[in-house]
């Protein structure tokens, strides 16, 4: 059995599985150690980003709220130009926070996607329901009904994050 071709390879194999896991068992705590040093370093840790972002969220769905979206630009804009200036100001906060993704639940960036897509679809439906010559006033008026009589989607979706907070928390 000792004098076996393969009793040497036998030997070193049996050393080194010890000396292997050690090794293992210390690198990877090295590793764990520099991820906390970092978090440290950084002083967020993950819950803190993914509450910062349902922050952001939560902050981006209430300037969508139509009574917000009413109060932004000049009083003397023509309707066409305050419908433009609306949708992209919405399009544009709403590009700024997409990484934010990221960090929210999938429900509640479909629901975040859908209450930005159904703002702007309720503006452009109230526009096309306006005669030619409404005045600004005439239409953030007629929006502002429009969202009152129909579902409160903006203020759903902010009890989802809420819900989604309550979890993290």
């Amino acid at each position: 059995m000792f004098d076996s071709d393969y009793f040497p390879y036998a030997v070193t194999i049996l050393i080194a599985i010890p000396f292997l896991v050690f090794a293992k068992q210390f690198v990877y705590g090295f590793l764990d150690l520099k991820k906390k040093e970092l978090q440290l370093i950084s002083g967020k840790s993950n819950n803190d980003i993914k509450l910062q972002a349902y922050e952001r969220m939560t902050l981006f769905l209430e300037r969508l709220k139509p009574s917000n979206l009413v109060m932004k630009f000049d009083k003397n804009l023509a309707v066409h130009e305050f419908l433009f200036l609306v949708e992209k100001s919405i399009n544009e906060e709403f590009e700024y926070n997409a990484s934010q993704q990221l960090y929210v639940s999938q429900t509640s960036w479909d629901n975040i996607l859908t209450s930005k897509n159904n703002v702007i679809q309720l503006l452009h439906k109230t526009y096309e329901n306006l005669s030619e010559d409404s005045k600004l006033e005439d239409f953030k008026t007629v929006f502002l009904m429009n969202y009152v009589n129909d579902e409160d989607y903006i203020s759903e979706s902010i009890d989802g994050l809420r819900n989604d907070v309550n979890k993290l928390i």
